[in-house]
Protein backbone atom coordinates (compact mmCIF):
# COMPACT_ATOMS: atom_id res chain seq x y z
CA UNK A 1 0.00 0.00 0.00
CA UNK A 2 0.92 3.53 -1.12
CA UNK A 3 2.03 5.90 2.49
CA UNK A 4 1.35 8.79 0.27
CA UNK A 5 2.51 11.15 -2.25
CA UNK A 6 5.83 13.79 -1.85
CA UNK A 7 5.97 16.66 -4.18
CA UNK A 8 9.49 17.81 -5.12
CA UNK A 9 12.11 16.86 -7.50
CA UNK A 10 14.93 14.10 -7.39
CA UNK A 11 17.19 16.47 -7.24
CA UNK A 12 15.32 18.89 -5.03
CA UNK A 13 17.67 19.57 -1.52
CA UNK A 14 14.79 19.61 0.50
CA UNK A 15 13.28 16.48 -1.01
CA UNK A 16 16.15 14.17 -0.83
CA UNK A 17 16.32 13.73 2.70
CA UNK A 18 12.44 12.97 3.00
CA UNK A 19 13.48 10.26 -0.34
CA UNK A 20 16.62 9.03 1.57
CA UNK A 21 14.22 8.38 4.66
CA UNK A 22 11.50 6.39 3.26
CA UNK A 23 14.12 3.99 1.64
CA UNK A 24 15.58 3.92 5.45
CA UNK A 25 11.90 3.07 6.53
CA UNK A 26 10.62 0.79 2.95
CA UNK A 27 7.83 3.05 2.53
CA UNK A 28 6.27 3.11 -0.36
CA UNK A 29 7.04 6.80 -1.16
CA UNK A 30 5.61 8.01 -4.97
CA UNK A 31 7.48 11.55 -6.13
CA UNK A 32 5.30 13.48 -7.67
CA UNK A 33 7.40 15.52 -9.89
CA UNK A 34 6.95 18.86 -9.45
CA UNK A 35 8.68 22.42 -10.25
CA UNK A 36 10.69 24.10 -7.71
CA UNK A 37 9.29 27.67 -9.05
CA UNK A 38 6.55 29.13 -7.08
CA UNK A 39 4.99 31.07 -9.89
CA UNK A 40 4.89 27.92 -12.37
CA UNK A 41 1.13 27.22 -13.32
CA UNK A 42 0.98 23.96 -11.67
CA UNK A 43 2.25 25.49 -8.07
CA UNK A 44 0.04 28.15 -7.95
CA UNK A 45 -3.08 26.09 -9.44
CA UNK A 46 -6.14 25.17 -7.49
CA UNK A 47 -5.10 21.28 -7.33
CA UNK A 48 -1.75 22.26 -5.45
CA UNK A 49 -2.27 25.33 -3.63
CA UNK A 50 -5.07 23.73 -1.84
CA UNK A 51 -2.27 21.44 -0.10
CA UNK A 52 0.76 24.20 0.02
CA UNK A 53 -1.01 27.69 0.00
CA UNK A 54 2.50 28.89 -1.04
CA UNK A 55 3.36 26.54 -4.08
CA UNK A 56 6.68 25.71 -2.47
CA UNK A 57 7.61 22.40 -2.51
CA UNK A 58 8.15 19.85 -0.52
CA UNK A 59 4.86 19.06 0.19
CA UNK A 60 3.53 15.54 1.67
CA UNK A 61 0.02 14.19 1.42
CA UNK A 62 -0.63 10.66 2.90
CA UNK A 63 -3.00 7.85 1.70
CA UNK A 64 -5.44 8.66 3.82
CA UNK A 65 -5.30 12.49 3.12
CA UNK A 66 -3.21 13.74 6.21
CA UNK A 67 -1.30 16.62 4.33
CA UNK A 68 2.18 18.53 5.61
CA UNK A 69 4.09 20.71 4.06
CA UNK A 70 7.87 22.45 5.83
CA UNK A 71 10.64 19.93 4.56
CA UNK A 72 12.09 19.48 8.46
CA UNK A 73 8.54 18.44 9.34
CA UNK A 74 8.04 16.09 6.86
CA UNK A 75 11.57 14.47 7.13
CA UNK A 76 10.89 13.95 10.70
CA UNK A 77 6.74 12.34 10.43
CA UNK A 78 8.37 9.81 7.42
CA UNK A 79 11.46 8.66 9.84
CA UNK A 80 9.23 8.36 12.76
CA UNK A 81 7.00 5.97 10.91
CA UNK A 82 9.69 2.97 12.48
CA UNK A 83 9.28 2.83 15.85
CA UNK A 84 12.76 1.07 15.89
CA UNK A 85 14.39 3.42 14.08
CA UNK A 86 17.75 4.72 15.17
CA UNK A 87 17.62 7.54 12.88
CA UNK A 88 15.99 10.29 15.52
CA UNK A 89 18.54 8.64 18.22
CA UNK A 90 18.11 7.29 21.71
CA UNK A 91 17.56 10.05 24.19
CA UNK A 92 15.89 13.39 24.57
CA UNK A 93 19.13 14.83 24.28
CA UNK A 94 20.04 13.43 20.72
CA UNK A 95 16.70 13.48 19.33
CA UNK A 96 16.80 18.01 20.33
CA UNK A 97 20.58 17.92 19.01
CA UNK A 98 19.04 16.48 15.70
CA UNK A 99 16.60 19.04 15.10
CA UNK A 100 19.41 21.51 15.99
CA UNK A 101 21.73 20.33 13.05
CA UNK A 102 18.31 19.62 10.61
CA UNK A 103 17.20 23.65 11.77
CA UNK A 104 21.06 24.97 11.30
CA UNK A 105 21.14 23.19 7.74
CA UNK A 106 17.93 24.57 6.56
CA UNK A 107 17.81 28.44 7.97
CA UNK A 108 21.98 29.03 7.70
CA UNK A 109 23.59 26.76 5.08
CA UNK A 110 20.93 26.28 2.47
CA UNK A 111 19.86 29.95 2.06
CA UNK A 112 23.79 30.85 2.08
CA UNK A 113 25.01 28.68 -0.54
CA UNK A 114 21.89 28.82 -1.83
CA UNK A 115 22.41 32.56 -2.65
CA UNK A 116 25.97 31.74 -3.80
CA UNK A 117 25.59 29.65 -6.51
CA UNK A 118 21.93 30.74 -7.77
CA UNK A 119 23.10 33.81 -9.41
CA UNK A 120 25.40 31.87 -10.92
CA UNK A 121 23.58 29.38 -12.74
CA UNK A 122 21.20 31.98 -14.23
CA UNK A 123 18.28 31.43 -11.15
CA UNK A 124 18.22 34.46 -9.61
CA UNK A 125 19.60 37.88 -10.71
CA UNK A 126 23.44 38.39 -10.87
CA UNK A 127 25.35 40.92 -8.43
CA UNK A 128 28.40 40.23 -7.69
CA UNK A 129 28.30 41.98 -4.19
CA UNK A 130 25.50 39.72 -3.45
CA UNK A 131 27.06 37.01 -4.29
CA UNK A 132 30.18 37.36 -2.84
CA UNK A 133 28.55 38.45 0.34
CA UNK A 134 26.58 35.22 0.20
CA UNK A 135 29.80 32.98 0.01
CA UNK A 136 31.71 34.46 2.44
CA UNK A 137 28.38 34.18 4.97
CA UNK A 138 28.43 29.96 3.44
CA UNK A 139 31.74 29.32 4.12
CA UNK A 140 31.53 30.90 7.94
CA UNK A 141 28.79 28.65 8.05
CA UNK A 142 30.05 25.67 7.04
CA UNK A 143 33.17 26.03 9.33
CA UNK A 144 30.64 25.42 12.65
CA UNK A 145 30.63 21.83 10.81
CA UNK A 146 33.85 21.39 10.26
CA UNK A 147 34.71 22.50 13.74
CA UNK A 148 32.44 20.07 15.15
CA UNK A 149 33.28 17.16 12.78
CA UNK A 150 37.06 17.60 13.33
CA UNK A 151 35.58 16.14 16.95
CA UNK A 152 32.76 13.89 16.21
CA UNK A 153 32.42 11.55 13.08
CA UNK A 154 28.72 12.54 12.89
CA UNK A 155 26.68 15.38 13.52
CA UNK A 156 24.82 13.53 16.53
CA UNK A 157 26.07 10.88 18.46
CA UNK A 158 28.53 7.75 17.12
CA UNK A 159 26.18 6.60 14.05
CA UNK A 160 24.29 8.21 11.11
CA UNK A 161 21.70 10.26 11.75
CA UNK A 162 18.23 12.17 10.09
CA UNK A 163 20.36 15.22 10.95
CA UNK A 164 22.92 13.43 9.04
CA UNK A 165 21.09 12.88 5.93
CA UNK A 166 19.09 15.89 6.16
CA UNK A 167 22.21 18.58 6.36
CA UNK A 168 24.06 16.08 3.41
CA UNK A 169 21.07 16.60 1.47
CA UNK A 170 21.00 20.63 1.61
CA UNK A 171 24.56 20.43 0.64
CA UNK A 172 24.41 18.32 -2.64
CA UNK A 173 24.03 21.30 -5.28
CA UNK A 174 26.78 22.91 -2.91
CA UNK A 175 28.95 20.09 -3.51
CA UNK A 176 28.41 19.97 -7.23
CA UNK A 177 28.76 23.48 -7.84
CA UNK A 178 30.57 25.52 -5.44
CA UNK A 179 32.32 23.51 -2.77
CA UNK A 180 35.19 22.66 -5.28
CA UNK A 181 38.08 20.79 -5.00
CA UNK A 182 40.13 23.44 -3.00
CA UNK A 183 37.27 23.98 -0.53
CA UNK A 184 37.56 20.10 0.01
CA UNK A 185 41.07 20.28 0.51
CA UNK A 186 40.75 22.64 2.93
CA UNK A 187 37.54 21.15 5.13
CA UNK A 188 38.45 17.48 5.08
CA UNK A 189 36.39 16.64 7.98
CA UNK A 190 33.25 18.37 6.31
CA UNK A 191 34.01 16.38 3.19
CA UNK A 192 34.70 13.32 5.17
CA UNK A 193 31.45 13.45 6.75
CA UNK A 194 29.80 14.31 3.37
CA UNK A 195 31.04 11.65 1.46
CA UNK A 196 30.42 8.80 4.17
CA UNK A 197 26.90 9.77 4.47
CA UNK A 198 26.29 9.78 0.79
CA UNK A 199 27.79 6.47 0.49
CA UNK A 200 25.33 5.05 2.22
CA UNK A 201 23.23 2.20 0.57
CA UNK A 202 19.93 4.17 1.55
CA UNK A 203 21.62 7.69 0.22
CA UNK A 204 22.44 6.43 -3.05
CA UNK A 205 19.57 4.64 -3.65
CA UNK A 206 18.34 8.16 -3.95
CA UNK A 207 21.36 10.14 -5.58
CA UNK A 208 23.35 7.35 -6.99
CA UNK A 209 25.77 9.52 -8.96
CA UNK A 210 26.50 12.81 -6.43
CA UNK A 211 28.70 15.32 -8.53
CA UNK A 212 31.29 17.03 -7.12
CA UNK A 213 32.67 20.51 -8.68
CA UNK A 214 36.52 20.74 -9.43
CA UNK A 215 36.29 24.36 -10.06
CA UNK A 216 33.87 26.38 -8.22
CA UNK A 217 31.01 27.39 -11.00
CA UNK A 218 31.64 30.90 -12.51
CA UNK A 219 28.87 33.39 -14.16
CA UNK A 220 28.46 33.93 -17.55
CA UNK A 221 26.53 36.45 -18.39
CA UNK A 222 23.86 36.56 -21.56
CA UNK A 223 24.41 37.41 -24.30
CA UNK A 224 23.49 40.80 -25.35
CA UNK A 225 20.90 40.94 -28.54
CA UNK A 226 22.80 42.55 -31.50
CA UNK A 227 20.94 45.50 -32.87
CA UNK A 228 20.55 45.88 -36.60
CA UNK A 229 22.75 48.17 -38.32
CA UNK A 230 22.01 51.21 -39.94
CA UNK A 231 22.82 51.04 -43.00
CA UNK A 232 25.20 53.51 -44.38
CA UNK A 233 25.77 55.75 -47.85
CA UNK A 234 28.42 54.34 -49.42
CA UNK A 235 31.40 57.16 -48.91
CA UNK A 236 33.31 58.58 -51.62
CA UNK A 237 37.05 57.24 -51.17
CA UNK A 238 39.52 59.51 -51.02
CA UNK A 239 43.04 58.82 -52.44
CA UNK A 240 45.45 57.00 -49.92
CA UNK A 241 48.28 58.22 -48.65
CA UNK A 242 51.54 56.46 -48.75
CA UNK A 243 52.28 54.52 -45.63
CA UNK A 244 55.62 54.87 -43.52
CA UNK A 245 56.99 51.89 -42.41
CA UNK A 246 56.58 51.33 -38.40
CA UNK A 247 59.96 51.92 -37.00
CA UNK A 248 58.97 49.93 -33.87
CA UNK A 249 57.00 46.58 -35.88
CA UNK A 250 59.95 44.27 -34.84
CA UNK A 251 60.16 45.76 -31.40
CA UNK A 252 56.64 45.14 -31.13
CA UNK A 253 56.76 41.37 -32.32
CA UNK A 254 60.29 41.09 -29.84
CA UNK A 255 57.76 42.48 -26.72
CA UNK A 256 55.23 39.79 -27.71
CA UNK A 257 54.69 37.80 -24.54
CA UNK A 258 55.90 34.24 -24.66
CA UNK A 259 52.97 31.27 -25.02
CA UNK A 260 52.93 29.73 -21.79
CA UNK A 261 54.22 26.38 -21.52
CA UNK A 262 52.24 23.50 -22.28
CA UNK A 263 50.93 21.73 -19.31
CA UNK A 264 53.40 18.92 -18.35
CA UNK A 265 51.74 15.26 -18.76
CA UNK A 266 51.22 12.40 -16.29
CA UNK A 267 53.80 9.97 -16.57
CA UNK A 268 51.90 7.55 -16.78
CA UNK A 269 50.17 8.93 -19.93
CA UNK A 270 52.76 7.10 -22.16
CA UNK A 271 51.31 3.78 -21.08
CA UNK A 272 48.78 4.35 -23.22
CA UNK A 273 44.87 3.32 -23.54
CA UNK A 274 44.87 -0.31 -21.23
CA UNK A 275 42.82 -3.28 -22.55
CA UNK A 276 40.84 -2.97 -18.80
CA UNK A 277 38.97 0.59 -18.16
CA UNK A 278 39.84 1.60 -14.96
CA UNK A 279 36.30 3.58 -14.93
CA UNK A 280 34.85 0.05 -15.30
CA UNK A 281 35.76 -1.51 -12.99
CA UNK A 282 35.48 1.71 -10.41
CA UNK A 283 31.26 1.32 -11.51
CA UNK A 284 31.50 -2.47 -10.74
CA UNK A 285 32.92 -1.87 -6.98
CA UNK A 286 30.45 0.92 -6.76
CA UNK A 287 27.29 -0.21 -7.66
CA UNK A 288 27.88 -4.20 -7.11
CA UNK A 289 28.79 -6.29 -3.29
CA UNK A 290 31.74 -6.73 -2.92
CA UNK A 291 32.64 -10.39 -2.15
CA UNK A 292 30.00 -12.11 -4.44
CA UNK A 293 30.40 -9.69 -7.60
CA UNK A 294 32.98 -7.23 -7.66
CA UNK A 295 36.16 -9.13 -6.59
CA UNK A 296 35.05 -12.45 -8.61
CA UNK A 297 34.53 -9.83 -12.08
CA UNK A 298 37.89 -8.20 -11.07
CA UNK A 299 39.73 -11.30 -10.86
CA UNK A 300 38.60 -12.27 -14.22
CA UNK A 301 39.27 -9.11 -16.11
CA UNK A 302 42.68 -7.76 -14.15
CA UNK A 303 45.44 -7.67 -16.51
CA UNK A 304 48.38 -7.83 -14.74
CA UNK A 305 50.82 -6.69 -17.19
CA UNK A 306 49.10 -3.18 -17.30
CA UNK A 307 48.46 -3.12 -13.66
CA UNK A 308 50.12 -3.85 -10.07
CA UNK A 309 48.69 -4.53 -7.07
CA UNK A 310 49.91 -2.79 -3.69
CA UNK A 311 49.41 -3.16 0.16
CA UNK A 312 49.44 0.71 1.64
CA UNK A 313 50.70 0.81 5.45
CA UNK A 314 50.94 4.32 7.38
CA UNK A 315 54.03 4.37 8.61
CA UNK A 316 53.68 6.19 11.90
CA UNK A 317 50.90 4.21 13.46
CA UNK A 318 52.01 4.87 17.10
CA UNK A 319 51.36 8.75 16.59
CA UNK A 320 47.50 7.96 15.49
CA UNK A 321 45.36 9.10 18.31
CA UNK A 322 41.60 9.58 17.74
CA UNK A 323 40.13 7.06 15.01
CA UNK A 324 38.11 9.77 13.22
CA UNK A 325 41.17 11.91 12.80
CA UNK A 326 43.10 9.12 11.48
CA UNK A 327 40.13 8.59 8.96
CA UNK A 328 40.71 12.57 8.00
CA UNK A 329 44.39 11.94 7.47
CA UNK A 330 43.34 9.52 5.16
CA UNK A 331 40.91 11.81 3.42
CA UNK A 332 43.90 14.43 2.94
CA UNK A 333 46.13 11.61 1.59
CA UNK A 334 43.14 10.26 -0.89
CA UNK A 335 42.41 14.22 -1.48
CA UNK A 336 46.25 15.19 -2.69
CA UNK A 337 46.18 11.93 -4.78
CA UNK A 338 44.04 13.61 -7.44
CA UNK A 339 46.36 14.41 -10.17
CA UNK A 340 46.79 10.14 -10.32
CA UNK A 341 42.86 9.66 -10.13
CA UNK A 342 42.71 8.36 -13.96
CA UNK A 343 45.39 5.69 -12.89
CA UNK A 344 44.53 4.53 -9.33
CA UNK A 345 41.93 2.24 -7.31
CA UNK A 346 42.44 1.68 -4.21
CA UNK A 347 40.86 1.81 -0.26
CA UNK A 348 42.01 2.24 2.63
CA UNK A 349 41.11 2.03 5.88
CA UNK A 350 41.11 2.89 9.92
CA UNK A 351 41.07 -0.82 12.34
CA UNK A 352 41.61 -0.55 15.98
CA UNK A 353 40.48 1.77 18.76
CA UNK A 354 41.14 5.78 19.89
CA UNK A 355 44.97 5.75 20.51
CA UNK A 356 45.54 1.85 19.57
CA UNK A 357 44.98 2.17 15.48
CA UNK A 358 46.65 0.96 12.21
CA UNK A 359 45.93 2.19 8.69
CA UNK A 360 46.41 0.10 6.13
CA UNK A 361 44.88 -0.23 2.33
CA UNK A 362 45.25 -2.02 -0.88
CA UNK A 363 45.99 -0.20 -4.26
CA UNK A 364 45.43 -1.53 -8.06
CA UNK A 365 47.82 0.94 -10.15
CA UNK A 366 48.42 1.57 -13.84
CA UNK A 367 51.84 0.17 -14.35
CA UNK A 368 54.36 -2.32 -12.64
CA UNK A 369 55.97 0.50 -10.31
CA UNK A 370 54.13 3.08 -7.77
CA UNK A 371 55.94 5.73 -7.39
CA UNK A 372 55.00 8.09 -10.59
CA UNK A 373 51.24 7.44 -9.25
CA UNK A 374 51.68 8.52 -5.42
CA UNK A 375 53.98 11.02 -5.73
CA UNK A 376 51.63 13.68 -6.75
CA UNK A 377 50.80 13.74 -2.80
CA UNK A 378 53.76 15.62 -0.80
CA UNK A 379 52.69 12.72 2.17
CA UNK A 380 53.23 9.59 0.26
CA UNK A 381 56.42 9.03 2.06
CA UNK A 382 54.51 8.67 4.65
CA UNK A 383 53.45 5.12 3.57
CA UNK A 384 55.14 1.94 3.28
CA UNK A 385 54.28 0.03 0.00
CA UNK A 386 54.41 -3.58 -0.75
CA UNK A 387 54.40 -5.48 -4.05
CA UNK A 388 51.25 -7.98 -4.12
CA UNK A 389 51.17 -11.02 -6.38
CA UNK A 390 48.07 -11.59 -8.16
CA UNK A 391 49.18 -15.42 -8.16
CA UNK A 392 48.69 -15.87 -4.61
CA UNK A 393 45.71 -16.94 -2.47
CA UNK A 394 46.83 -15.03 0.41
CA UNK A 395 47.47 -11.87 -1.41
CA UNK A 396 44.36 -12.14 -3.29
CA UNK A 397 42.43 -12.75 0.51
CA UNK A 398 44.01 -9.58 1.39
CA UNK A 399 43.27 -7.24 -1.22
CA UNK A 400 39.45 -8.94 -0.54
CA UNK A 401 39.51 -8.25 2.72
CA UNK A 402 40.82 -4.56 2.36
CA UNK A 403 38.54 -3.45 0.03
CA UNK A 404 35.41 -5.25 1.85
CA UNK A 405 35.34 -3.53 5.02
CA UNK A 406 33.93 -6.85 6.87
CA UNK A 407 36.77 -8.48 8.62
CA UNK A 408 39.42 -7.33 11.02
CA UNK A 409 43.10 -7.38 10.33
CA UNK A 410 45.43 -9.06 12.74
CA UNK A 411 49.21 -7.65 13.43
CA UNK A 412 51.37 -9.00 15.38
CA UNK A 413 49.35 -11.73 16.85
CA UNK A 414 46.37 -8.71 17.95
CA UNK A 415 42.99 -8.36 16.41
CA UNK A 416 42.14 -4.67 15.22
CA UNK A 417 38.40 -4.31 14.05
CA UNK A 418 37.63 -1.81 11.03
CA UNK A 419 36.68 0.97 12.15
CA UNK A 420 36.31 3.42 8.95
CA UNK A 421 37.44 4.07 5.56
CA UNK A 422 37.51 6.09 2.19
CA UNK A 423 37.69 4.35 -1.26
CA UNK A 424 39.75 6.20 -4.14
CA UNK A 425 37.55 5.83 -7.05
Amino acid sequence: MSFGKLYGLTDNPRSIPILVAAKANQLDLELVETEGNVSAAFNQSPEYTKFNPLGKIPTFVDAHGFVLTEAIAIAIYVTSQNEKTTLLGKTKQDYASILRWMSYANSELLPRVGGWYRPLIGKDPYNKKTVDDNSKAALKNLSVLEAHLTVNTYLVGERLTLADIYAAGLCTRAFSLVLDKEFRSKNIAVTRWYETVINQPVFKAVVPNPVFAEECVKYTPPKKEEKPKKEEKPKQEKPKKEQKPKADAVDDEEDDEPKPEPKPKHPLESLGKPNLILDDWKRKYSNEDTRPVAMPWFWEHLTPDEYSLWRVDYKYNNELKLTFMSNNLIGGFFARLEGSRKYLFGAASVYGWNSDSIIRGAFMVRGQDHLAAFDVAPDWESYAFTKLDHTKEEDQKLIADLWAWDVPIVENGKEYPWVDGHVFK
